[in-house]
């Protein structure tokens, strides 16, 4: 985190956890009709009715999943939730309520949360989710933050990973791999300043790829565009750590394989050009980079009329049975297994 001197600095100490909590939380309201009680007591409580509620939870470490030398913390607060809101689209559910813990160093000033907290509340209100709770403790490591996301469905409206049969159709939403390059620009750009703090990069070619690194935006619309086109997908899953991860967890989930042709895959031109800047073969970037929070899905075949002609959604390949693998067709039309390189959370 880059700081500048000029700008005030309250200590956290001054105002005291739940003076902290508080003053984080104030400008947050109360919009779901399934939000009982928010923020102010021991829980929250929330009242689904005859819905299915859906919980997932995602946590951020400083040094392995950010970093605050190029990652303003406006944009984090926003990707914080963004990322968490992801697995509850992937369900074909609502969502509806987070909550947001952060455990935080004594290097943070109050102001450097509020722009944290600001990032929060705008993803909040764009998502239109309820922020009901939390907590704040201190760390010795920097900054961590814990979102967990609640959403709703109807029982037969949800969509699972197992779901996937034979001869159904693989779709995938928007484009692949821009993140990741996002991300090696992003570090290009830090190794310069750290040579030569005084270097001003020029950036504007990379826009698109940066902002989907930095503020990705979650498939909110998808389940609404699904609905609209009477196709139910017969699995779903988001794609956060590659799509050769999530189409090995989805087959092995599924008990399929399938056949993934690589001319289908969507690249938007900015990923074209960026690889061939870096010596990358655009494949491998779409099929390991992540981060692109785009859904990955399968239906079944009669439905392909329905969504031949929206430019959202892409097949990219088809389910087989289990026996024939779960494989990438070349251009050169060659089969290759595909394997799981992409993001690994857990490391060597």
């Amino acid at each position: 985190m880059i700081e500048d001197k000029n700008t005030p600095r309250t200590q956290l100490s001054e105002l005291g956890e739940f003076g902290l909590i508080n003053h984080l939380t104030k400008n947050f309201d109360i919009n779901q009709k399934t939000t009982s009680l928010g923020i102010g007591d021991d829980a929250a409580v929330l009242d689904f009715e005859n819905k299915k509620c859906v919980l997932t939870t995602d946590l951020l470490i400083e040094g392995v999943h950010f970093d605050l030398s190029y990652v303003p913390l406006k944009h984090l607060g926003y990707k914080a939730v963004v990322v968490n809101l992801s697995d509850v689209y992937a369900m074909n559910a609502k969502a509806s309520q987070i909550t947001v813990s952060i455990a935080v160093s004594n290097r943070f000033p109050l102001e450097a949360l509020e722009e944290l907290y600001a990032g929060i509340e705008t993803a909040a209100k764009i998502y239109n989710v309820d922020v009901v709770g939390g907590d704040t403790t201190s760390s010795t490591t920097g900054l961590l933050i814990s979102i967990t996301a609640v959403g709703y469905a109807n029982e037969e409206d949800l969509v699972y990973r197992n779901g996937a049969k034979e001869n159904d159709l693989l779709v995938v939403t928007g484009d692949l791999g821009a993140a990741y390059l996002g991300l090696q620009v992003l570090e290009r750009e830090k190794q310069v300043y750290e040579v030569n703090p005084n270097s001003q990069p020029d950036l504007d070619q990379y826009t698109y790829i940066i902002e989907r690194q930095l503020k990705p935006e979650a498939r909110k619309d998808i389940s609404e565009l699904l609905k609209a086109l009477d196709v139910k997908p017969t699995s779903m899953i988001d794609i956060s750590d590659g799509l050769s991860s999530e189409i090995i967890h989805l087959c092995s989930q599924s008990k399929v394989g399938v056949n993934l042709y690589e001319e289908k895959i969507p690249l938007d031109p900015t990923v074209i050009s960026t690889c061939e800047e870096f010596k990358m073969n655009s494949t491998t970037v779409a099929l390991n980079g992540g981060e692109d929070y785009e859904l990955l899905f399968t239906i079944k075949q009669e439905d392909y009329p329905k969504i031949k002609a929206n430019p959202s959604l892409t097949v990219i390949g088809h389910i087989t049975d289990e026996k024939s693998g779960i494989g990438l067709v070349t251009r050169a039309n060659e089969k290759i297994a595909i394997q799981a390189q992409g993001w690994n959370p857990i490391g060597e």
